[in-house]
C-alpha cells in the first residue's frame, strides 16, 4: 500500500495522488517514460477501433485518414501545451483551472463536468468489453456482465498512480501480442472490399466537403479529453525530464490514438464490412479476441475511473467541504458507471459526444490562451498557479463567462442551428471564441480575480512564465 501523505496546504490525507493540492517538487519523481506509459492506457482502448470503422463505412476511408491527421496535430499541440503546465506547477486541469481564470468555486464546477466525461467514458469502453463477452458466451445476460466488469476495475484504482503504472506496464506486451494477431487474422480473412482499403468510399460520398467535416465532428468529441486526462499523470514528471516529457506526452498518445488504433479500425472496418470491434475482434481470434478486448477496456477503464475520482474529489472538497478520500470516488465513480451502462446510454451516444466535444475543447483552449497569451505574453495576472482556497477568489469571470458563453454557443451550433458548417466544426468554433474572449475579458478585468492574496512561498521552478 502507497504511504499516506499528509498535504502540505490542505492538511488532508491525499495518498499519493495530490487531488486537492500541487505535487511537491520532490514527488515529482516519475520518468517520462513512466508516465507515457500510462496514458497509453487510453490509447489502446478498440474505441479507437470503432471511431475508425465507422467514419470509414459511412463518410469513407480517405475522409476518415484526413480527419485523424488533423486530430493528432490538433490535440498533440494541447496535449503538449497543458503537459507543460502540469510539469511546471505539479498540477492537473482541475487546480490549473482555480488559478488558471476560473476561481475555486467556478474551477469546482468544470471539475464536476469533467468528472461526468470520465464516467460516461467509462460506461462506453465497458459496454464494448460486455459486447464482445457476450458475443463469445451469449448464456451469460449483459447486466451480469456489466456488474461483474464494472466491479472489477475498482480495486485495480485502489492503490494510486504506481499502481496504474505496474498495470499498465505489465499489460501492455500482451496487447501488442493480441493487436499483431488481430492484424495477421485480418490480413488472412478476405476482403469484402476488393480495392485498397484507403480507396474505399460510400455510394454518395466525396472526399471532403460535408463527409470530411462530419469526421471531423466525430474526432471532436474524444480530442478534448485526451490532452486534458495527459495532466492528472504529467504533474508527477521529473524536473529533468520536462522537455522531452511533454512533447512525448503531448503527441505519442495521439498518434497513437488516432493514426495506429484510428488507422487499424478503418482498415478493419471495411475489410472485414463490420463498424464494431467487440463483434469483429472476436469473429478473429474467438475467445482469444474476447481476452483481447477485455485486456484493453480494463487498461482505458482504470484511467477513466483513476481521473474520474480525482476530479469528484476536487468538487466535493471546493462546493462542500466534504473530503472522504479519493478511494470513496473512485467506488462512486465505478457505481455510476456501471448505472449507466445498464441505463443504456450507448443509445444516446451522439449526443454524449456533442456535449463533451464543444465542453472540453472550449476548457482546454481557455487554459491555454490563459497560459500562452494572457499570463506570458500580456503578464497580466500572477506568473504562477494558486491552488488555494484562502489566496482565491470564488469566481473569475475570464475563465467562467468564456466557459459558458463559447461552450453554450457550440452546443448551439453543434445542434444545427448555425448552419451545416459550424454544425461539424462546433467543437473546433467554440474553442477558438473561448480563446478570444479570455483574452479580452482579461484585458478588461485586469487580471483582478486571479489572487486575492499574493504569496511569495510558491518555488520560482513553478512559474510558468
Amino acid at each position: 500500500m502507497a504511504p499516506v501523505q499528509e498535504n502540505q496546504h490542505t492538511g488532508t490525507n491525499t495518498g499519493d495522488d495530490y487531488s486537492l493540492d500541487r505535487v511537491p517538487r520532490n514527488k515529482r519523481n516519475m520518468g517520462w517514460l513512466s508516465i507515457t506509459n500510462i496514458t497509453f492506457g487510453i490509447a489502446t482502448a478498440i474505441f479507437y477501433f470503432q471511431m475508425g470503422s465507422v467514419m470509414a463505412l459511412q463518410f469513407g476511408a480517405i475522409n476518415a485518414i484526413i480527419s485523424a491527421v488533423y486530430a493528432i496535430i490538433v490535440a498533440g499541440i494541447l496535449g503538449t501545451f497543458i503537459a507543460y503546465l502540469s510539469a511546471k506547477s505539479g498540477m492537473n486541469v482541475n487546480l490549473l483551472s482555480r488559478g488558471g481564470g476560473f476561481g475555486y468555486i467556478g474551477a469546482s464546477l468544470t471539475s464536476f463536468i469533467y468528472a461526468t466525461n470520465f464516467i460516461m467514458y467509462c460506461a462506453l469502453e465497458g459496454l464494448i468489453l460486455v459486447a464482445a463477452v457476450h458475443e463469445f458466451l451469449p448464456a451469460i445476460p449483459e447486466w451480469v456482465l456489466i456488474v461483474i466488469f464494472g466491479t472489477l476495475v475498482i480495486p485495480l484504482n485502489w492503490f494510486g498512480i504506481k499502481q496504474l503504472d505496474k498495470l499498465q506496464k505489465w499489460s501492455l506486451p500482451l496487447f501488442f501480442v493480441f493487436l499483431i494477431a488481430a492484424i495477421a487474422m485480418a490480413a488472412t480473412t478476405p476482403s469484402v472490399y476488393e480495392g485498397s482499403f484507403w480507396s474505399y468510399m460510400p455510394e454518395g460520398v466525396q472526399v471532403g466537403g460535408t463527409a470530411l467535416l462530419l469526421c471531423i465532428g466525430m474526432q471532436h468529441g474524444i480530442m478534448g479529453l485526451t490532452p486534458l486526462l495527459a495532466s492528472d499523470y504529467a504533474r508527477f514528471l521529473k524536473p529533468k525530464d520536462t522537455k522531452i516529457g511533454i512533447f512525448a506526452i503531448g503527441f505519442i498518445p495521439q498518434i497513437f490514438c488516432f493514426g495506429v488504433m484510428g488507422g487499424l479500425g478503418i482498415w478493419f472496418g471495411v475489410r472485414l464490412g463490420e463498424p464494431n470491434p467487440g463483434v469483429y475482434i472476436v469473429l478473429l481470434l474467438g475467445v482469444w479476441g474476447a481476452l483481447f478486448t477485455m485486456l484493453t477496456q480494463i487498461r482505458i477503464n482504470i484511467t477513466n475511473i483513476y481521473s474520474g475520482s480525482l476530479s469528484l474529489s476536487t468538487f466535493f472538497e471546493n462546493v462542500f467541504k466534504f473530503v472522504p478520500g479519493r478511494r470513496f470516488w473512485v467506488v462512486i465513480t465505478g457505481v455510476t458507471a456501471m448505472i449507466l451502462m445498464l441505463g443504456g446510454i450507448v443509445n444516446h451516444l451522439e449526443l454524449v459526444m456533442t456535449f463533451q466535444g464543444v465542453f472540453l475543447m472550449t476548457w482546454a483552449a481557455i487554459l491555454v490562451a490563459d497560459a500562452v497569451i494572457v499570463k506570458k505574453i500580456l503578464k497580466i495576472g500572477p506568473r504562477y498557479y494558486e491552488a488555494r482556497q484562502d489566496n482565491l477568489y470564488k469566481w473569475n469571470p475570464v475563465g467562467v463567462a468564456s466557459l459558458l458563453i463559447a461552450s453554450g454557443l457550440g452546443t448551439i451550433a453543434a445542434i444545427g442551428f448555425m448552419g451545416e458548417f459550424l454544425q461539424s466544426t462546433a467543437a473546433f468554433f467554440a474553442a477558438l471564441l473561448a480563446a478570444v474572449l479570455t483574452v479580452a475579458l482579461a484585458i478588461y478585468t485586469k487580471g483582478k480575480y486571479y489572487i486575492k492574496n499574493d504569496t511569495d512561498d510558491i518555488e520560482k521552478e513553478d512559474y510558468i512564465a
